[in-house]
């Protein structure tokens, strides 16, 4: 399949990760299937799929320097080891003497500027020779998955700026929200919000959602929980900028607004605050 089908399918790393050991597990036949990243001093399992035997486990940690993952990283190519106990590189490792035996493939998963993020990589109890096959596989799952990570990448780029928290004055910013709330840029702008106002040490921050085209009821739910979290840290939230067709979607939602200020503009919402205006002739 092109690689163009593929990423149609996927919404992220995590659903390519998902996805790609499934479909790896249906042609080549190693016990455990892992994708792992690493900061150079932690190797994490981010995704697994066991077969026979549950070699690992999704989330497990290990220090970096004691697994194959830094092996494969290391090698900066395919790494193919038949059998881990014969093999100079692996027969010292712990890991080695916990499985007692095995084979192991790993091809390191890059950034495009080089940075390393992780392996994707094969385990067996059974010492193996793996194949061409296997290592065409595994390569292109690799070059794959990195292509998702820059996918990734530039969507985190493109929210980040898609989220601006404007300050106004020292304790007082502005967030003008533009476009739709759905569950994934939600995360993201609670994430700024909380972010930004711990850096500006805000007190006060008006939330201007009169770019926002339409709210649904889980859209709406967001702009209270963000208010509700705010007030939480003692930082006063303004809704500003709800439309009529806006407010009666509200109304319809059933939820309750109560304790949240709301003003009909940016210039009330900054009056309600204390901070006025005025045009220079």
């Amino acid at each position: 399949m092109p690689r163009q089908q593929l990423l149609k399918q996927f919404r992220n790393f995590h659903d390519a990760s998902t996805s790609i050991l499934n479909m790896m597990s249906q042609f080549i036949h190693v016990n455990t299937l892992f994708i792992a990243k690493n900061d150079q001093n932690t190797n994490q399992i981010v995704k697994v799929l066991n077969h026979d035997e549950q070699l690992l486990e999704e989330g497990e940690e290990n220090p970096y320097e004691k697994t194959f993952c830094k092996l494969a990283v290391d090698h900066r190519d395919t790494l193919l080891i038949p059998d881990i106990r014969l093999d100079e590189r692996s027969k010292n490792l712990d890991v080695t003497k916990r499985l007692q035996g095995g084979s192991f493939i790993g091809v390191p998963i890059d950034f495009t500027d080089g940075t390393n993020y992780g392996t994707i990589c094969g385990l067996d109890l059974r010492p193996q020779q793996f194949t061409e096959e296997h290592v065409h596989m595994f390569e292109t799952m690799a070059s794959l998955l990195s292509y998702v990570l820059e996918l990734d990448r530039a969507n985190r780029q493109i929210q980040q700026l898609s989220v601006p928290i404007v300050p106004v004055v020292d304790g007082v910013a502005v967030l003008p929200l533009l476009g739709d709330i759905e569950e994934t840029r939600a995360q993201h702008i609670l994430e700024t919000i909380l972010q930004e106002s711990y850096r500006l040490s805000l007190s006060h921050l008006v939330i201007d959602v009169s770019g926002t085209k339409r709210l649904n009821e889980q859209s709406i739910q967001y702009l209270v929980s963000y208010a509700q979290t705010l007030r939480l840290l003692g930082i006063s939230a303004v809704l500003t900028g709800i439309k009529q067709d806006l407010a009666l979607s509200a109304i319809q939602s059933n939820i309750s607004f109560k304790d949240i200020t709301i003003r009909k503009d940016l210039p009330q919402a900054l009056a309600h605050i204390g901070l006025t205006f005025s045009k220079t002739e």
